[in-house]
């Protein structure tokens, strides 16, 4: 009886045995063979890095064709104001020179002789015979020398008068102040005076001659009287 029980556990473990072979050799039927796949190098980082080499490389480019420009726009600005000093210089200088164009020279008659005077007021003279009136800042109208720009200004006058009982007293006039005066007194035959002076005018100062009250003045076709003026330099 115990021989029996041997054997059957014997053969028991055989058939064990044999099954856990059999399941072993079915599971590794079962399995996939393993395959060797090649290990692939990718480029993604190196790619990578050459790209952004070259867009630091094309930046550092730019960037000095900036600084390039930068500075070359600087030095167009600069000679660009060296123009504009230069143009204004030159409109300066163009003001100046028409501003320093101005002189003239009239006579008191337009035209005959005789006398002008006496009044009971003191009376503006207007010299109407006009030599030369550059700048036309004399008014044959009105007798009236207009200051064009700031400046020195140099005037002279001459009157005549005949013999008589009256004399000839006559101011150079300043935006109505008297500044100097010429005066003449015959009581026969004729007699001239005359008188002068340089003076400080701002734009628009009035200057003009005043033929004083009870006083006369004497002109000709030979033009003793005359009044004359000229713009010495701007200031």
């Amino acid at each position: 009886m115990e021989r029996v029980s041997v054997l059957c556990l014997f053969l028991l473990l055989c058939f064990l045995s044999g099954a856990e072979l059999q399941h072993k050799e079915i599971i590794e039927q079962d399995e996939p063979e393993s395959v060797n796949v090649p290990k692939q190098t990718q480029p993604f980082h190196s790619d990578l890095d050459a790209v952004l080499r070259e867009m630091k490389t094309a930046l550092a480019e730019h960037r000095v064709k900036i600084d390039m420009l930068q500075t070359l726009n600087q030095e167009q600005a600069t000679k660009l104001r060296v123009l504009e000093l230069k143009a204004s210089e030159v409109d300066t200088l163009k003001i100046q020179q028409q501003a320093g164009q101005v002189a003239f020279s009239a006579s008191l008659l337009a035209s005959g002789s005789g006398n002008v005077g006496p009044f009971n007021t003191h009376k503006t003279l207007v010299f109407k015979y006009i030599f030369s009136n550059i700048g036309n800042a004399y008014n044959p109208s009105t007798g009236f020398f207009t200051a064009p720009v700031r400046g020195a200004y140099h005037f002279e006058f001459y009157i005549f008068v005949h013999g008589g009982s009256h004399s000839s007293a006559v101011w150079l006039v300043k935006n109505g102040e008297h500044i100097f005066m010429a005066y003449e007194h015959q009581t026969n035959g004729a007699g001239t005076s005359a008188n002068g002076a340089t003076l400080l005018l701002e734009t628009g100062d009035v200057v003009f001659l005043r033929l004083a009250q009870n006083n006369v003045i004497r002109d000709s076709q030979n033009h003793h009287s005359t009044f004359s003026g000229h713009l010495l330099f701007p200031m």
